[in-house]
């Protein structure tokens, strides 16, 4: 197998042979043994139910094949991030989908809580969400604000030169598809306007 992501909770392998990935995640050293087992077992879990759920929803996520205690076997979505795709010239028709992709995911009370253009992938016309190991089920209009916040910094800081224009495009399809949506904005300019989030409303 092939580690092709670590992070400060997880390994990501990749199967080449069996064409799938494992995600497991990290013995943490500062913990008793049996409660970082715990923990561990627990969020994994927790992450393999919500990967079933927003699949269930309709939204593009890889197939869960297998979990087993802190490892969770599923599809290898083989495509590009939008990190590396997003540009000037599609950057409309992404806007518009991801606006459609959180929507829905907030109207089914799921909070991702790491959207950025690095756990999107288009492959062969569709746009996959990956990682979903930070998520969380809340109704809260509070965190489904702080989810696009994590969003609007993302593009901000990776895709400065078409944010502006993309993050409009974005809320307009947010909105479309939320009924919700102008309250969560409303908290999330309520957001930048306390005194470490000094940013300009959304």
């Amino acid at each position: 197998m092939k580690k092709i992501y670590q992070g400060a909770e997880s390994i990501i392998w990749l199967d080449e042979e069996k064409n799938v990935i494992i995600k497991e995640r990290i013995k943490k050293g500062y913990r008793l043994e049996e409660l970082d087992e715990k923990i561990r077992k627990k969020r994994t879990e927790k992450e393999a139910k919500i990967l079933e759920k927003v699949r269930r929803i309709g939204i593009n996520v890889p197939k869960v094949l297998n979990v087993e205690d802190f490892k969770i076997e599923m599809e290898f979505i083989n495509g590009k991030r939008l990190k590396e795709i997003l540009n000037e010239q599609n950057f409309e028709f992404f806007a518009k989908e991801l606006g459609k992709i959180v929507a829905t995911l907030h109207s089914n009370n799921i909070v991702h809580n790491d959207l950025t253009t690095s756990n999107f992938i288009f492959c062969e016309g569709k746009i996959y969400l990956i990682d979903f190991g930070l998520s969380e089920i809340s109704n809260k209009i509070e965190k489904f604000a702080e989810d696009l916040l994590v969003l609007y910094y993302a593009l901000k800081s990776a895709h400065f030169n078409i944010f502006e224009k993309f993050w409009e495009k974005f809320l307009e399809s947010y909105k479309e598809n939320f009924e919700k949506a102008n309250e969560v904005i409303k908290r999330l300019n309520e957001i930048f306007m306390r005194g470490r989030y000094v940013e300009r409303k959304a």
